[in-house]
């Protein structure tokens, strides 16, 4: 009753109270609505944004195209980023060539890309097997008619599995369609730009003999290590002054991060290593035993190398293992277990049989409508099969049952196969083909298919092998790395920010590492995949002198442990004469320094090269075949001294220069020899070498592109 009682006392104050709450909740509610919504763009170019629907879109696109033309189903984490910076940077290039190209009224026509299909020999051909000429490797105009021919007669009912493959192709030919035309454009802006340098005959006869004019010169320099640090003096507004000078060098077009992290990769203890000892002596001890079904045995050892019953080539098996083949005595004999360093495992394999197979093997097949039963398939098979034997002509036979190519021969080689993953029919079919013999016909069920096939032709007859390995993995146990994680964890618990890590961390075993501009567009930190976690965190929720969670089960093995600082934010901007002033204070020590050995030298009225000689600190060198079109590199000084070259062709025979100052000393030089390579000049040459590396330095302008574009990229925040 009390304490109703005081509730009821207090009644005003609690309805305003619950009205403030409610007001809160609703007001959130409503702040929710008004707000601007958070971008979901990844990034922009000249200020047009791409969303992150419309990139993952781009990624999807030419994830599809590697796959399908490399015969995989999925990418890998590590291919699957590389595809993503691909992606956008290819983005970018054409967007940037888009906007140039339209201001200059530049386009493609459709005339364009039919020339470029009629001639067949762009790079991006190579990369689609299925309009390839099986003969002669190279793009097969008539193929692709062929093929666009049978993507059109698809009705949307087609449903089967030939009519999806179809439309996957067809989906990668649009792609590539757009390439070519985005590439055309590109290689039409490029032109333009490159004929704005034209090489003409005085440039190709300077160019010439800047390279065929080869000099021998004596030198003599004191090095700017031999003036002690300590006696040069640096004033602030020295400092000023040349950072005035030089602000534009120190222009920074993104924002970056400085960072320092530590990278616990977690190894196997003794204990572990021990226990993977006896693992693989007891799958070596199966292997032994075996008599057959391998690929049960290789399973149940959980090796990572699966078994196939198909003639291998040596180049097929992991490098260790093909090292060791012609070790092997004969079929039957197991060898190792041995430590592999190669993939950190206790690796062993036996030998079950070598032959000499064919590298690659012609044939011609026939396979039975998917859209019969099992009963029509089985008896039009042997029909078929029959007719052939009886005399009947293949190629017809094929026609009349819709196959590719009208039954063409084809070639299968190693390569196509070796390497790859196969399911059981495959072996199945494969092991056929690679067991017939020329004229051999077969009629063979894979699945609920009948393959009636002819092996025409084998060549390259190669040793080749049938080997079961099994590979087990020296890894770390759960309790080792719980072991370390803990470890990390109250280091990290105990010194909670940047300035207690860089103080504690090599007492407790850990290097701290230190990172400087890293950039959001970067897939990983210190080079361990599976860190974008930790790269948000950095850009996003980090400010100077925090410390990160831990991040753990990371790496290509999930064996890392990483834990990262953020020492300073770097703005987009000019950085400060702070940031920059130690390398504007080695410069002017250097000059410094030029000038201190300059007056030396002066006072000190040298003027033979004995003299320079003998002057202290001095070294000597003998500089040969020193060319106008290349940097010469002083070995005595261990600089690269471009003007030693300038000197070289405008310096005067047997007469001593005057003190020279070059990067990394002050020099004087006697030009004593002179040699001309054994070359005609041919005009011509000259100047396409010259066209060559004006387009090279045309090829630079999208850099400044670039620059002006404003490229803005958040791809980290979403992948």
């Amino acid at each position: 009753m009390a304490t109703l009682q005081k509730i009821r006392s207090k009644g005003p104050l609690l309805v305003i109270v619950i009205g403030l709450a409610l007001f809160a909740f609703i007001a959130g509610d409503a702040w929710k609505v008004v707000q601007p919504h958070q971008s979901r763009d990844v990034g922009e170019v000249n200020g047009e944004a791409l969303s992150v629907e419309a990139y993952q879109a781009m990624v999807d696109e030419y994830s599809e195209m590697v796959k399908l033309t490399q015969g995989i189903s999925s990418l890998t984490d590590e291919q699957s980023s590389q595809l993503r910076d691909q992606v956008w940077g290819t983005y970018v290039n054409n967007k940037l060539v888009e906007k140039e190209a339209k201001a200059l009224g530049l386009t493609v026509t459709d005339a364009e890309i039919q020339d470029i299909l009629n001639t067949g020999t762009h790079p991006i051909f190579q990369m689609l097997p299925f309009f390839m000429n099986p003969q002669t490797r190279r793009f097969d105009r008539d193929a692709l008619n062929k093929f666009l021919v049978q993507y059109a007669a698809l009705t949307p009912e087609n449903n089967s599995q030939t009519a999806e493959e179809i439309r996957q192709v067809y989906k990668v030919w649009q792609l590539v369609q757009k390439t070519l035309r985005e590439n055309r454009l590109a290689e039409k802006y490029q032109a333009i730009i490159s004929k704005a340098l034209l090489a003409n005959p005085v440039g190709a006869q300077d160019a010439f003999d800047a390279r065929v004019n080869q000099y021998n010169l004596q030198m003599a320099a004191i090095p700017y290590s031999s003036v002690p640090d300590s006696t040069i003096q640096v004033k602030e507004s020295e400092l000023k002054d040349l950072y005035k000078q030089k602000k534009e060098e120190f222009k920074q077009y993104q924002e970056t991060r400085d960072i320092k992290y530590i990278d616990v990769q977690v190894t196997a203890s003794a204990e572990d290593k021990a226990a993977t000892q006896k693992e693989a002596d007891e799958g070596a001890d199966q292997l032994k035993a075996a008599t057959g079904d391998y690929a049960s045995v290789v399973r149940f050892a959980r090796s990572e190398t699966p078994y196939v019953d198909l003639f291998y080539s040596k180049s097929a098996f992991p490098a260790d293992v093909a090292a060791r083949l012609d070790s092997v005595s004969g079929a039957g004999e197991v060898y190792g277990p041995y430590n592999s360093v190669m993939d950190n495992t206790l690796t062993s394999f036996k030998l079950i049989a070598k032959d000499n197979r064919p590298d690659s093997i012609q044939y011609r097949r026939i396979q039975l409508p998917a859209n019969l039963d099992a009963t029509q398939v089985t008896t039009t098979a042997d029909s078929v099969y029959k007719a052939i034997k009886g005399g009947a002509d293949f190629a017809e036979l094929a026609k009349k049952y819709g196959q590719p190519g009208d039954g063409e021969p084809i070639w299968l080689a190693s390569s196509q196969y070796e390497r790859t993953q196969l399911d059981e029919n495959s072996v199945k079919y494969i092991g056929a083909i690679d067991d017939a013999q020329p004229k051999q016909l077969q009629n063979m069920q894979i699945g609920q298919a009948h393959i009636i096939f002819e092996v025409m032709a084998r060549k390259a007859m190669v040793p080749k092998y049938k080997v079961a390995v099994v590979k087990t993995p020296i890894n770390f146990s759960d309790e080792t790395y719980n072991r370390a994680y803990n470890d990390l964890s109250q280091f990290v618990a105990a010194n909670g920010t940047l300035e207690k890590m860089e103080a504690n961390a090599e007492e407790a075993g850990y290097r701290l590492l230190d990172r400087s501009d890293l950039g959001s567009a970067e897939n990983v930190i210190g080079g361990v995949r599976g860190t974008k976690e930790a790269l948000r965190w950095v850009f996003d929720k980090a400010k100077p002198g925090q410390v990160s969670p831990l991040y753990d089960r990371i790496g290509n093995n999930n064996d890392h442990i990483l834990v990262v600082a953020l020492a300073r934010v770097n703005p987009e901007g000019y950085r400060s004469i702070n940031d920059v002033q130690g390398q504007l204070r080695a410069e002017l020590v250097k000059d410094k320094k030029a000038e201190k050995i300059m007056a030396d030298l002066k006072a000190a009225n040298a003027t033979t090269l004995e003299q320079y000689e003998a002057l202290p600190g001095a070294v000597t060198d003998t500089l040969k075949l020193v060319t106008f079109s290349a940097p010469a590199y002083i070995p005595s000084l261990h600089s690269s001294e471009p003007l030693v070259s300038a000197y070289a062709s405008a310096g005067e025979m047997g007469k001593l220069s005057a003190p020279i100052k070059g990067n990394a000393g002050v020099m004087v030089l006697n030009k004593y020899g002179e040699e001309k390579l054994n070359e005609t000049f041919d005009e011509k040459t000259e100047e396409t070498t010259l066209e060559n590396t004006y387009t090279r330095l045309a090829s630079r302008l999208m850099q400044d592109l670039y620059l002006k574009a404003k490229v803005k990229d958040d791809r980290y925040k979403f992948f």
